[in-house]
C-alpha cells in the first residue's frame, strides 16, 4: 500500500496535462501521451533540457517512463485505490497544501511594489550589490622552484607569450587544469590562496609573473588573461531581485496582521 502511495505521489508532481492539441508520442490502452506532457516532465526533471534536446535514446527512456506512468495509475485505479481510505486522506492533505500554495502565491501578488521604493532600497544598499573585483588567469603548477624558473625562462624569450604559455602549461604543468593550457575559472581575491591571489591581481593583461609564486601546492608561474574591476551592478538587472524581496518582507508584515485579524473573528477552542 505504501509504495503504490509513493508511486502515486512521486508521478502525480509532473505537472497537470494541458488541454492543447499536441503530438502524441505514445499511446497506452486509448490514453495519448502527448509531447507537451512529455517535455512538461523533462524540464522538471532535467534542469535545462527539453525534450528536443535529449538524444534518441533518451527520448526513447523518457517516453517508456511515461508509459510505465500510466500503466501504474490504471492498475492503481483498477484495485480500487482511489477508494482507500488512506488515500482519500492523503489526497484531502494534497489538496489543502495546493491550495495554501496558491493563497499564499494570489497574495504576494497582491502587494504593489512602486518604482520609487525599488531605487530607495537599490541607493541604500549599493555595497549588497557591488561585483568584487575578478580576474581570469592560467597557471603552471611545478614541484620546484628551479622549473618555475626555467619556465620563466622561455617565456621571456617567447615572441607570442600567451601560445608559448598554453604549450608549456600543457606539458610541464602538474596542475589538473594542464590538459586546458592552465586556464582557470573567474575567481575573485578570496577564493584562491592569499599568495596566488595577490600575485595574479597585481599582473597587468597580458603578462606574467616573472618570479616562481610559492604555495602550499608547488610553484607557479601565471599569466593574466583578462581582468574586471570592482563594479556596481546596474539597477536594472537586480530590480526583479529586489522586488521580490521587498515583496515577501511586506507579506511577512501582511500575513501576521491578517493571522491576528483572522483570529479575533474565529471560533477558536484549543484543548
Amino acid at each position: 500500500m505504501r509504495i503504490i502511495f509513493i508511486l502515486f505521489f512521486f508521478f502525480s508532481s509532473f505537472g497537470l496535462f494541458t488541454l492543447l492539441a499536441s503530438e502524441t508520442l505514445a499511446t497506452v490502452n486509448d490514453f495519448n501521451i502527448t509531447k507537451k506532457e512529455v517535455n512538461n516532465f523533462v524540464i522538471k526533471s532535467i534542469p535545462g533540457m527539453t525534450y528536443d534536446t535529449l538524444t534518441e535514446f533518451q527520448k526513447k527512456a523518457v517516453v517508456n517512463q511515461m508509459i510505465k506512468r500510466r500503466l501504474y495509475l490504471e492498475d492503481a485505479k483498477k484495485i480500487g485505490i482511489e477508494k482507500n481510505p488512506l488515500y482519500q486522506e492523503a489526497l484531502k492533505k494534497l489538496k489543502e497544501n495546493l491550495l495554501l500554495d496558491f493563497w499564499m502565491k494570489k497574495k504576494v501578488e497582491e502587494i504593489v511594489i512602486n518604482d520609487a521604493a525599488v531605487r530607495r532600497y537599490y541607493r541604500a544598499s549599493l555595497e549588497k550589490f557591488t561585483e568584487p573585483a575578478s580576474v581570469k588567469v592560467r597557471h603552471i603548477l611545478v614541484t620546484r622552484e628551479a622549473d618555475a624558473i626555467a619556465i620563466i625562462s622561455e617565456l621571456q624569450q617567447s615572441k607570442d607569450i600567451r601560445k608559448k604559455f598554453i604549450e608549456l602549461a600543457k606539458s610541464e604543468s602538474t596542475g589538473p587544469s594542464a590538459k586546458n593550457g592552465g586556464e582557470l575559472d573567474w575567481f575573485i581575491y578570496e577564493q584562491m590562496v592569499q599568495e596566488f591571489s595577490e600575485a595574479a591581481f597585481n599582473l597587468k593583461k597580458g603578462m606574467f609573473t616573472t618570479q616562481p609564486v610559492k604555495t602550499q601546492f608547488g610553484y607557479h608561474v601565471i599569466y593574466l588573461e583578462d581582468k574586471k574591476e570592482k563594479s556596481l551592478i546596474p539597477y536594472e538587472k537586480v530590480k526583479p531581485k529586489i522586488v521580490k524581496e521587498l515583496r515577501l518582507k511586506r507579506f511577512d508584515i501582511k500575513i501576521k496582521n491578517l493571522s491576528k485579524k483572522l483570529k479575533k473573528t474565529a471560533d477558536i477552542s484549543v484543548k
